[in-house]
């Protein structure tokens, strides 16, 4: 019997973890298809997710590992962190707060099993009972990256999938600091299959995303997978400056045609200036992000700290 590797990453979630293991333990037994090996990390937690996982550590030592970090390094930290230690031949990644179905697990593993795709992914049909701004800005997202990127992300795709050990393989030989996982699966290739579910509630607790979260995370997608915004800030820059060649000389024609014009129109200079200025700024911001990656790239930090491991 094959075993699934689970990684599950952990962040305030002491309400849910027993509820999760539970689930999956019932599709388990149920299917008796394949056995599961979890590992549970706990991202730097403030409430007893740590003394939850440790309990449930000791009542199932055979299948249930956790890794705690030292702090807060963010999901995609927890994700990378399991794929260092998953020995399973198809590993999965999920929420824990059971919005991503255990029971799609059996199809996802039938489907890697016939041989023809190495990753099965999940994308959502809808956005019920999250806040519609929020959602309004996560379906933008994912048409905006798909124009600017030719990695392509599937619209309502989540990070919950099951994939072969090759893939596995290949997105841990990807060992940059700035990680934007739905960009690194797509990015490293291999066949997919997406199964789309309707969206699912928390079962408990309360989500630690929010807007400001959120967008931090798309402009993490967009500059990690695309150079489009560099090309932006370019155009726009040759754009103006022309429009200010054209203008310079229609004042050094104006001048020689009616040398005694009088000076008017201060109102609009000073609105296109405010214009010029504020798009030179947007787009030395632009580049700021991009030296901001880069900047945090070459320190070659560790992307987690790990405080203790079982």
């Amino acid at each position: 019997m094959k075993t699934i590797s689970v990684i599950v990453p952990c962040y305030n979630e002491e309400e849910t973890i027993n509820l999760y293991y539970d689930a999956m333990t019932k599709v388990k037994n149920e299917k008796n298809k394949f056995n599961f090996e979890y590992w549970f990390i706990d991202d730097g937690s403030s409430d007893k997710t740590l003394k939850v996982l440790k309990e449930l550590q000791a009542k199932h030592s055979d299948e249930v590992h956790y890794i705690s970090f030292s702090r807060n390094f963010g999901k995609e930290a927890a994700l990378y962190a399991g794929i260092n230690e998953v020995k399973g031949e198809y590993t999965a990644v999920m929420d824990v707060d059971l919005q991503d179905p255990p029971e799609m697990l059996e199809e996802m593993f039938d489907t890697l099993e016939e041989g023809e795709y190495d990753c099965v992914g999940t994308a959502r049909m809808d956005r019920e009972g999250e806040n519609p701004i929020i959602s309004f800005f996560s379906n933008s997202f994912y048409g905006v990256i798909n124009k600017m990127s030719q990695t392509k992300i599937v619209s309502g795709a989540r990070d919950f999938r099951l994939m072969t050990r090759q893939m596995v393989d290949a997105i841990l030989s990807m060992t940059e600091y700035n990680r934007f996982s739905k960009g690194i699966f797509s990015w490293v290739g291999f066949k997919t299959k997406y199964l789309p579910y309707k969206n699912r509630k928390r079962v408990a607790g309360e989500t630690s995303w929010n807007f400001w979260k959120l967008f931090k995370y798309a402009v993490t997608g967009i500059i990690d997978f695309s150079e489009r915004p560099l090309m932006f800030a370019t155009w726009m820059g040759v754009f103006f400056s022309g429009i200010s060649i054209l203008a310079i000389i229609g004042i050094i024609i104006r001048k020689l045609v009616f040398p005694l014009s009088s000076v008017t129109g201060w109102a609009s200079m000073v609105s296109i200036i405010l214009l010029i200025g504020g798009i030179q700024l947007l787009s030395i911001g632009i580049l700021g992000e991009y030296i901001g990656k880069i900047f945090l790239e070459v320190k070659r930090r560790p992307i987690y700290i790990v405080k203790e491991k079982k």
